[in-house]
């Protein structure tokens, strides 16, 4: 990131663009257009681009090559989805006992650095993770959120849904998993989070970041205990919360919601500026806890 621009310095209208921009509500070259104006002196408009743009390259917290763990890609079978999935399998080098599952679910935009990176991490406390590439059938994340936001669009939600359910059974009878399998996802992950709580009777827990809510006829459906975390500034998504959590506490199903206070949509993502450290911090140790709590073999 441009060391010359701390995130003070960004008025929040710029974060608000760029959660338009982030979700397709507007392209990229009016995305420009309107950072323009935020232009100003010392804000330039490239550095504030640069600025805004996720940083892979500085963020990752566990490589690829950490000794700690086994990991590797993947493909299992999604004949409801998109046929042969590709996806990063990890879990403790030195484990001798099965383990509990975690689905990791990517944002709008493929498998990228960060959410391998989520996947390894979450491998690091004691779980086997596959975090899947619902752009599979697309060649795979290509490299760039900006295309694989377009490539993304190419398919339906409901048929990368069908790939993120393949994905639960496939963990679920993976020989080093102990049959307890959960799942956190982010942005679009947290919307397939939710609707996999829908869909999936035996998944043993569900952590959805900042994902919309499910229709009411199918959030009746839901009795996977939920841990949901949600941004203070993001008014988009919360705005489905109270009714979801209606139904949920109406049948009895176990849940619990945070709202973390002054911080944008995607605030546990390390990689941009709307990134908040405290509060990604505590909302990835309250999960881990969940899951610990959740996924052990009675």
């Amino acid at each position: 990131m441009d060391n010359k621009i701390t995130k003070e310095d960004i008025s929040q209208e710029v974060f608000d663009l760029y959660d338009d921009y982030a979700h397709n509500k507007i392209n990229r070259r009016q995305f420009v257009e309107k950072l323009s104006i935020f232009a100003v002196g010392s804000l330039t408009l490239p550095s504030l681009l640069s600025f805004m743009t996720p940083n892979y390259a500085d963020t990752i917290l566990v490589q690829s090559t950490d000794p700690r763990l086994k990991t590797g890609y993947i493909n299992y079978d999604s004949p409801k989805g998109g046929g042969s999935i590709k996806g990063l399998l990890s879990q403790p080098a030195e484990s001798k006992k099965k383990l509990p599952g975690i689905i990791v679910v990517h944002e709008n935009r493929g498998l990228n650095p960060y959410i391998e990176d989520v996947g390894r991490r979450a491998a690091l406390e004691g779980f086997i993770t596959l975090a899947p590439d619902a752009l599979s059938p697309l060649g795979g994340y290509p490299g760039n959120d900006d295309e694989g936001r377009e490539l993304q669009k190419k398919r339906t939600r409901e048929e990368m849904l069908e790939d993120f359910i393949a994905a639960y059974e496939y963990l679920k009878s993976h020989k080093d998993c102990n049959g307890y399998v959960g799942v956190v996802g982010f942005c679009f992950g947290g919307w397939i989070s939710n609707m996999m709580a829908v869909k999936i009777l035996d998944l043993k827990a569900a952590v959805p970041y900042y994902g919309g809510q499910p229709a009411k006829e199918e959030a009746e459906k839901v009795k996977t205990p939920l841990l949901l975390h949600y941004a203070g500034l993001d008014t988009r998504v919360n705005e489905g919360w109270t009714a979801y959590q209606e139904v949920l506490n109406k049948n009895k199903v176990e849940n619990t919601a945070y709202f973390y206070p002054n911080v944008n949509h995607g605030f546990h993502n390390n990689t941009t500026p709307r990134y908040d450290e405290a509060a990604a911090t505590l909302s990835w140790t309250r999960t881990i806890d969940f899951f610990k709590a959740k996924l052990k073999k009675k």
